[in-house]
């Protein structure tokens, strides 16, 4: 039986604000700090890492314009030469890191995000490929690979380059099919533009579409949330991921939203919207993987997960990529500000092939902190966790590392016992909860790290 709260409980209880923070890798990059050199070599990192399955990822860090709820590391536009200069980086960067590899790293899956990737054009996305094949020695035709796309870069030649060079999976940042919802999100598109992108994505051929939508727009009603939802099942999307909106410092709606009024009626608008569209999806023949991501019952599963691999092995190039190695996590700078972005991609664009044989900025991953990474990634998937998968790993079961803040889960009516003691899984409540839950696992080493960085 799902856990239940008693009134006594609840009333014992602190609300729990159910949007604290998206928890897509932990910890965050404003955890990480300055990496001494002489310890940070790429080759010492990767020597004793297994290496017969690892993740590629390509980050590319331009838009054609940046949404006004968009934290990303991305800037707007790429002066003359910049797109060539940043794919000459890439290059380097790529060398330096097969060297670091060394012979017989395998990749198992590929994802090329941002940014937007499809800011490309055909011939540059050609050679960011053959970057990963050439390169890095990905068999992009073997593997599932990823590509992140928006309506208006979604271009037939773009999109035959992706499907000719092997991608299995397109993700389209839609946010909304209603016209004003856009402009208010400060996401200038027409859905008639929306419309036609998804068709050239479908004569493309690439197998799973995937759909973004954001809920929590300023205005948006259950109506408008379900025009929007209906118009995208409209083209039977293998994947669909509903996204709540956040306002975050340094972006386009934070300069201008005051986050001090309404925000309990937002958490409320916003949790409303979720229930609704979880239930319009499941009631249309989709299954929620996590409390953003839904597939349509059926499709396949093609490395679009909504998590960073549990076990690591990420070797991520870009400037705004981040690596996975079982001892650190590492990558380059990091800023949201405008001017600050653009300063690390001109130094990263600048950077000799010899500068890329070290990592700069990483976060060293003790023994308690894989341990919050494993509980905190796998927990937030709808299937939740074998206990005996933890165990194994680890040598303990989760209830005697984390029986604090596994007692509190389940006051709070955000696990499911019903599975039995095996299987650690959360609520619908729990899903609905994700954003608040993952937070509440961050040790306080990486609170602190976060908590004194200077946002810039």
């Amino acid at each position: 039986m799902t856990s239940t709260v008693t009134g006594t409980e609840a009333a014992a209880t602190p609300a729990v604000r159910p949007y604290g923070q998206y928890v897509y890798a932990y910890p965050h990059k404003t955890a990480y700090r300055p990496l001494d050199r002489a310890h940070a070599s790429l080759r010492a990192l990767w020597a004793d890492e297994p290496k017969d399955a690892l993740s590629l990822y390509f980050h590319i860090p331009f838009c054609e314009v940046r949404c006004g709820f968009c934290n990303l590391f991305t800037r707007i536009g790429a002066p003359d030469g910049l797109a060539t200069a940043y794919l000459d980086a890439l290059e380097r960067q790529a060398g330096a890191v097969r060297e670091a590899l060394g012979e017989g790293a395998r990749f198992a899956n590929a994802a090329f995000g941002g940014g937007t990737p499809t800011f490309l054009e055909a011939p540059e996305l050609e050679r960011l490929c053959d970057l990963a094949e050439q390169g890095l020695g990905a068999d992009l035709s073997a593997i599932p690979l990823s590509v992140e796309a928006s309506p208006a870069t979604a271009t037939a030649d773009r999109l035959a380059v992706l499907a000719a060079r092997g991608a299995t999976r397109l993700s389209l940042g839609v946010q909304s099919f209603v016209d004003a919802e856009a402009r208010t999100a400060v996401r200038p598109q027409r859905r008639a533009d929306v419309e036609a992108a998804l068709a050239r994505i479908r004569d493309a051929g690439i197998p799973v579409l995937n759909i973004d939508l954001i809920y929590g727009i300023d205005g948006q009603t259950e109506e408008s949330w379900t025009r929007s939802l209906d118009a995208a099942l409209a083209w039977r999307p293998e994947e669909l991921y509903l996204y709540p909106l956040y306002v975050r410092p340094l972006t386009g709606l934070g300069r201008h939203r005051d986050r001090a009024a309404g925000e309990a009626a937002w958490d409320e608008q916003r949790l409303r919207l979720y229930r609704h569209g979880r239930d319009h999806l499941l009631a249309h023949g989709y299954e929620q993987v996590s409390m953003r991501m839904f597939r349509r019952t059926g499709a396949p599963a093609t490395g679009g997960d909504d998590y960073a691999c549990q076990t690591d092995g990420m070797v991520g190039l870009g400037c705004g990529a981040r690596s996975y190695t079982s001892a650190l996590h590492y990558s380059f700078d990091y800023a949201v500000d405008m001017h600050r972005i653009r300063g690390i991609i001109d130094a990263y664009t600048a950077r000799s092939a010899d500068e890329f044989r070290h990592a700069d900025f990483g976060w060293e991953m003790t023994g308690d902190e894989s341990r919050r990474r494993h509980l905190l990634q796998s927990l937030l998937q709808a299937e939740g966790m074998p206990v005996a998968e933890y165990r194994s790993r680890f040598g303990a079961a989760p209830g005697d590392d984390f029986a604090g803040e596994l007692d509190r889960f389940r006051l709070l009516g955000w696990l499911d016992d019903s599975a039995g003691p095996e299987l650690l899984r959360l609520s619908p409540e729990g899903l609905a909860h994700s954003d608040a839950l993952g937070p509440e696992l961050f040790s306080a080493a990486v609170r602190e790290r976060m908590a004194a960085y200077e946002l810039k």
